[in-house]
């Protein structure tokens, strides 16, 4: 079999595989619209006013889809690396020629597929609850596709390292919920100490929303240059970014992979 065979039949079997949990599918859909119907249409939005959700609705949409590219790849891909694990699935995959790499990829583009059609959910669901007003640009697509990939690969990391799926599921949020908001998410730079700014460059979630945000909204007026950091608010610089980063976190996770060879 070819090495795309190969990729194919691991993401469909993958795909099936994820289909039939459905309690994961669930969740994948309804956690980000519970966040848009509580933020976006309960709360609401406060331009004039001052506090957390002092932008106006357009600013947010970039969050809400990083809450899912988040969220989802760390945990799916993190549970389904310490579950080989534990089943001794890897030792098996080690006697055919899938490599590890190839197993990875296969479930990069499981959760790409998934998230994707998340993201129109999301979407959708905001043009319905929200008064929010943002361009459909079509560098959505590779900002959901590279930051999908940039954190299987770290989900790969955290499911080779933890020790076992309550383990994973531990750890995945444990470094989701402060990266989601200190990353320029939903939280403004001007809500945070001066001196911690320059520290959200660290993440790699910050030029997943700023880009976005300024391909879909525009650079927000109050991100200066402290806040930007050297790259900007130009999106397709922090595409750039986007993709280094996630494929230096794709071969780190196909590398932190159980070897059984």
């Amino acid at each position: 079999m070819s090495r795309l065979g190969r990729i194919a039949a691991e993401t469909r079997a993958s795909w099936y595989a994820f289909v039939r949990r459905r309690t994961a599918v669930f969740f994948t859909f309804f956690f980000p619209i519970i966040l848009i119907l509580i933020f976006g249409a309960l709360i609401r939005t406060d331009p004039t006013g001052g506090g957390l959700f002092a932008e106006p609705a357009g600013y947010y949409v970039a969050g809400y889809l990083a809450v899912v590219v988040l969220f989802t790849p760390l945990s799916r891909v993190g549970s389904e690396v310490a579950r080989h694990r534990e089943g001794n699935r890897f030792e098996k995959l080690a006697t055919t020629p899938l490599s590890r790499a190839e197993w990875l990829l296969a479930q990069t583009l499981v959760n790409v597929a998934v998230i994707g059609l998340a993201s129109l959910v999301i979407l959708a669901m905001v043009l319905l609850v929200t008064d929010a007003s943002f361009v459909a640009s079509p560098l959505v697509v590779p900002y959901v596709a590279l930051g999908v990939a940039l954190f299987c690969g770290f989900g790969a990391v955290l499911g080779s390292v933890a020790g076992s799926q309550d383990g994973v599921i531990a750890a995945s949020n444990g470094v989701a919920i402060p990266l989601l908001f200190l990353s320029e998410t939903f939280v403004p730079p001007a809500l945070l100490p001066e001196w911690f700014v320059p520290f959200m460059q660290l993440s790699p979630l910050t030029y997943f929303a700023r880009g976005l945000r300024s391909a879909t909204y525009g650079a927000p007026a109050d991100v200066g240059a402290s806040g930007a950091g050297l790259v900007g608010t130009d999106p397709l610089l922090n595409l750039l970014v986007l993709a280094g980063l996630a494929v230096g976190f794709f071969a780190v996770g196909a590398y932190a992979l159980p070897r059984t060879d």
